[in-house]
């Protein structure tokens, strides 16, 4: 599982389009923590989801997904590692994209964030590799928040983007939501890591 942490972790600092992503979002986030705290905590939970969701979706889409299942057959520790590597890099970027939220002294709601991150690269990691299409999977959640949870649910209902966003504010009976939906998503990207990779 090491190997595959460091592996994804590699790749993530020397792909340019993930390292340039990174640097400009960071950057992003660093501007918009000191002008608006709540746009910031947006940003920065979409990025982080979007982050967490390329670690694991970047190998369908580079076809490197034999090679990486070649090199370490047992799929779940694959996608342990992947989860791994996920949850080190959508917190760093929250880490670093907020510092200037922690310099005007809200530690409290940087921490919040900090809380809810490691549970939205978990949810963004699993579903990546249920779906496996980086591209399919974002316009699926954005449909899916848009059109389920803020149109039919009124950002009421427990569904798991309104959770994050109900967790990433503190509130605890969110992040258990959360949490709840996250495991749900990492255990049918358990049942289905083993299916074949042919067709992609």
């Amino acid at each position: 599982m090491i190997s595959v942490i460091r592996s994804d972790l590699y790749r993530a600092a020397t792909i340019r389009s993930s390292w340039i992503s990174l640097v400009i979002f960071t950057l992003l986030g660093l501007l918009l923590g000191a002008v608006n705290i709540d746009a910031w905590r947006l940003l920065t939970g979409m990025g982080a989801f979007g982050f967490a969701a390329m670690i694991v979706a970047q190998h369908h889409q580079h076809r490197t997904a034999v090679l990486l299942y070649l090199s370490q057959p047992r799929r779940l520790v694959v996608l342990s590692g992947q989860v791994v590597a996920a949850m080190v890099v959508a917190t760093g970027f929250v880490a670093a994209s907020g510092l200037t939220v922690l310099f005007k002294g809200d530690t409290e709601r940087y921490g919040h964030l900090l809380t809810a991150v490691p549970v939205i690269a978990i949810l963004a990691a699993a579903c990546a590799s249920i779906v496996r299409r980086s591209t399919w999977l974002l316009l699926g959640c954005a449909g899916w928040f848009v059109l389920v949870e803020g149109l039919i649910g009124k950002l009421k209902l427990p569904l798991p983007f309104t959770s994050l966003l109900g967790a990433g504010s503190g509130d605890t009976r969110g992040l258990l939501i959360a949490v709840l939906w996250a495991v749900a998503a990492l255990v049918v990207a358990s049942l289905t890591i083993g299916r074949d990779l042919a067709s992609d």
